[in-house]
């Protein structure tokens, strides 16, 4: 029955015999990638994905180049919609955090986007700074290595525009220091796995030896569940509310902790006993210790988990 089959496989026989599954598949995730990174939403950019793929389906004339097209289709549609959420999170309750990348072990199209720096959450938070078509701009020659003559193109500015885009945009986080992590992978897990336990066992002074000096820590309710409203600075205080957290928590019951990926970084899902998700926490590490924790809680920012 074709409404029990993966929409992309729908979708491929329509296109057939003009493009593979394999190229779809291809496209497909690269049109989310570029979607997420500029809107930080997990839904929107697999509606932004699903919709250009569709687009490629409808239209009449030979494409060429399908990746192409849907770099520009997705890119497009991706300044629409920022345009539209800029709205909503001016007046957002709390600090805002993008809809949390998970990685499983049989990851979807979202899952299955390229990974990278630039999907972390302190990188998208931070390109909130930009107007949306200088986001658009500033992606595809930082991270994708568009030239600007391409940029130009899948904009629909000048040249001599789009490179002031890209000077603006970097101009603009030059404030900003670009986000560093530890790239040792298994030194980030077991500081994690040390963070939770020290956690879960009220140990304050534990904390505070895992965590920087001027660690932070951001809770994102959006003024649905209880949450932080704003970002919390420094160790000690930190490593004092985590510990709360961790003891209010206990007292509500048992909870299962999935350990994850959460935008290639390390984090945890924890779910209740009847298996809804309470939040998801992940970690930042920089020079062996835990730089910044963010723990989001926003109920609508957790459904595609």
């Amino acid at each position: 029955m074709l409404a029990n089959r993966p929409s992309w496989v729908i979708v491929s026989e329509r296109l057939a015999p003009a493009i593979s599954d394999e190229e779809l598949t291809a496209v497909t995730h690269r049109g989310f990638g570029i979607a997420y990174r500029m809107l930080g939403s997990v839904t929107e950019a697999e509606d932004v994905a699903q919709e250009a793929v569709l687009r490629l389906v409808r239209t009449e004339e030979a494409i060429r180049e399908p990746a192409a097209w849907i770099t520009t289709t997705a890119t497009r549609m991706s300044i629409d919609v920022l345009r539209s959420a800029r709205v909503r999170r001016a007046n957002y309750v709390g600090p805002w955090l993008p809809e949390p990348l998970i990685e499983d072990r049989s990851p979807g199209p979202a899952e299955k986007a390229e990974m990278a720096d630039s999907l972390s959450q302190a990188f998208l938070v931070m390109l909130e700074r930009l107007t949306p078509v200088e986001r658009a701009a500033f992606l595809l020659r930082e991270v994708f290595d568009y030239e600007y003559s391409e940029i130009s193109e899948i904009i629909d500015r000048s040249e001599a525009n789009s490179r002031q885009l890209v000077s603006r945009a970097r101009k603009h986080l030059e404030a900003t220091s670009a986000p560093r992590f530890d790239a040792d992978e298994a030194l980030r897990d077991e500081l994690l796995n040390r963070f939770l336990a020290a956690a879960d066992e009220g140990d304050v002074e534990g904390l505070e030896r895992l965590l920087a000096e001027d660690a932070v820590l951001y809770s994102d309710g959006g003024g649905k569940v209880t949450a932080a409203r704003k970002a919390l600075f420094g160790r000690t205080r930190v490593a004092s509310v985590i510990a709360k957290l961790a003891s209010k928590q206990q007292r509500r019951g048992p909870f299962d902790v999935q350990l994850v990926k959460v935008n290639r970084q390390p984090g945890r899902i924890l779910r209740t006993a009847d298996g809804a998700i309470w939040d998801v926490l992940s970690i930042d590490v920089v020079d062996g210790r835990i730089q910044a924790v963010r723990i989001i809680r926003n109920p609508e920012k957790l459904a595609h988990v």
